[in-house]
């Protein structure tokens, strides 16, 4: 099978930057049609224009919004053979006694329930069409304990809701999957190391090939499971990670091996 999305109409979420920009990218270069949806409207315009594709004003925590503007999408480009929710947010690690409820309640907002509706109000459509593929961007952080009081549950629930919708649709050929990125050099990242928030070589460290991991290396892994090439994937949740989860126990022994 063939792991291009040549003739396809791809919906991301958060495209206009990040890893959601990479799968723009990815998707384009392999003859998809597609759309940049965000609510920064002029880096929408502006990745839509580099890639040939349409943009898209969305707000994935309004439900009006996100109604409006997955017609809007199927209006403009057709109908949406594949979404990929891509917008999300963080938050800083402060200890649950010092983080505000606003918060708490804005990263469960974006992360899960605009995860939530963005996947129902296409997944609906494809099911009655009879195909399509969605690919969530969940995390590492819903896979172990992390002290992000909120991004980690969040990017959990991600993870089983993706397992749900995956087997609810999956007789009306609609594939559901999820991608777990590790530790990735966004812009934003970049930007916390240069302002010495965050410390690149612990980062690198703790992963298996001691490196961080590449927009375009998740936007890879989005991309596969999207086409054809993973027909029989659904209802899974893949790590790219550079081997961060498989790290960290070493440290107790004798670290991971150097390079022979």
């Amino acid at each position: 099978m063939n792991s291009t999305l040549a003739g396809r109409v791809v919906l991301v979420t958060g495209g206009a930057s990040g890893i959601g920009a990479a799968v723009c990218r990815r998707a384009a270069a392999t003859g998809a049609s597609v759309v940049v949806a965000d609510i920064d409207v002029p880096k929408a315009r502006e990745i839509a224009g580099e890639v040939g594709g349409h943009a898209l004003e969305l707000d994935v925590t309004s439900e009006a919004s996100v109604s409006a503007g997955v017609a809007a999408a199927e209006e403009a480009a057709g109908p949406v053979d594949v979404l990929v929710t891509s917008a999300g947010i963080t938050q800083p690690p402060h200890p649950p006694e010092e983080l505000e409820q606003s918060v708490w309640d804005r990263v469960q907002d974006v992360d899960l329930r605009g995860t939530w509706l963005c996947a129902v109000a296409v997944g609906r459509r494809m099911a009655v069409r009879g195909g399509g593929s969605i690919v969530t961007i969940a995390s590492i952080a819903g896979m172990r304990s992390m002290p992000l009081h909120s991004y980690t549950p969040a990017k959990a629930a991600v993870i089983a809701m993706s397992a749900d919708l995956a087997t609810e649709w999956g007789r009306s050929g609609v594939r559901v999957n999820s991608v777990s990125p590790g530790y990735v050099l966004t812009p934003l990242l970049q930007e916390q190391i240069d302002d010495g928030q965050r410390d690149p070589s612990n980062l690198m460290e703790s992963s298996a090939l001691g490196r961080m991991v590449q927009t375009e290396e998740v936007a890879d892994a989005v991309c596969f499971l999207a086409s054809d090439a993973a027909s029989a994937i659904t209802g899974i949740n893949l790590p790219v990670d550079a081997g961060w989860l498989v790290a960290p126990t070493w440290r107790t022994y004798r670290g991971v091996p150097d390079k022979r």
